[in-house]
């Protein structure tokens, strides 16, 4: 049996601080896998494409996020869905489409299919700066867009993070606004210039 290091506490230093924020300063050219939400390290929230947009928006509340991952059988990826999914327009629109009430619809009726979602190569990712990342959401209209790469040990495509404008907004220091996508966007340039 090996042998476990003792490890030594110590008494807290008398004049120590909090750190101001819980993430690391980061500025428009720093490299972009710093603001990118590492999938090996956080885990990854999924809902089923037959779940209601109650339970999703649920889901989405309790866990402090605003994306969706939503998988079917084997972990297949389906699609994404967003809180601007479920709680923008969008329902109310489908549920108008079907004479129904907005709570009766299905994530799979609001969510981005697979087929419509862009992603970014990994390998790309590791030689662009986080104002190239945000110049791509900009570009799409996007708040998220995925990242992915090879398993290892599959050899198959795996999804391997996500960049969202909200969260690099806030490493940033920019308070955004959920929906307001051309504000979000004009607020984080605007941080940027400073």
């Amino acid at each position: 049996m090996p042998l476990v290091p003792k490890v030594q506490t110590h008494k807290i230093s008398s004049n120590i601080t909090l750190s101001a924020s819980g993430y690391n300063v980061l500025g428009s050219e720093s490299p972009a896998i710093e603001a990118m939400t590492d999938f090996l390290r956080v885990s990854v929230v999924t809902i089923g494409p037959d779940a209601s947009v109650v339970e999703a928006n649920a889901q989405m509340i309790s866990r402090g996020v605003r994306l969706l991952m939503v998988t079917g059988p084997g972990d297949r990826l389906e699609g994404l869905i967003t809180a601007r999914d479920i709680l923008g327009e969008k329902p109310m629109q489908v549920a108008s489409g079907r004479g129904c009430k907005r709570d009766e619809l299905k994530v799979a009726e609001l969510m981005t299919p697979i087929s419509s979602v862009d992603t970014l190569h990994l390998k790309e990712v590791l030689n662009v700066r986080v104002v190239d990342i945000l110049d791509a959401l900009k570009r799409l209209g996007r708040q998220h867009i995925l990242v992915e790469d090879v398993d290892p040990l599959t050899g198959q495509p795996r999804v391997r993070g996500l960049f969202s404008a909200t969260n690099i907004g806030r490493q940033l220091g920019v308070p955004v606004l959920a929906f307001e996508l051309a504000s979000t966007f004009a607020e984080i340039e605007a941080a940027l210039a400073n």
